[in-house]
């Protein structure tokens, strides 16, 4: 079964080719998802790599690790919490 990873502390001019080559020496990388802003398309700084093999090895190796002047933040990611949605009453924001 496949590990969702999350990685934190990315630099900016990270590629997701960069980080999948970084996490590729652990074991087999199944994809890369660098998240960037909607509005900006700039990378926000952190992404999820999901790997079939080796996950627990590169979470302990790369946690911590400088790459591109900056320490990761490696771990397994957690699933996204539910959001509660409710009715709002329509009125005009001004």
């Amino acid at each position: 079964m496949a590990k969702n990873i999350y990685v934190g502390n990315l630099p900016w001019s990270a590629t997701e080719q960069d980080v999948e080559g970084l996490f590729a020496s652990y074991g087999q990388v199944t994809s890369v998802k660098l998240i960037s802003d909607r509005e900006t398309g700039r990378a926000r700084g952190f992404g999820f790599v999901e790997m079939s093999s080796g996950a627990d090895e590169a979470i302990a190796a790369l946690d911590g690790k400088d790459f591109g002047g900056r320490a990761l933040k490696v771990n397994e990611a957690r699933p996204r919490p539910e959001r509660e949605y409710r009715e709002r009453e329509r009125r005009p924001r001004w």
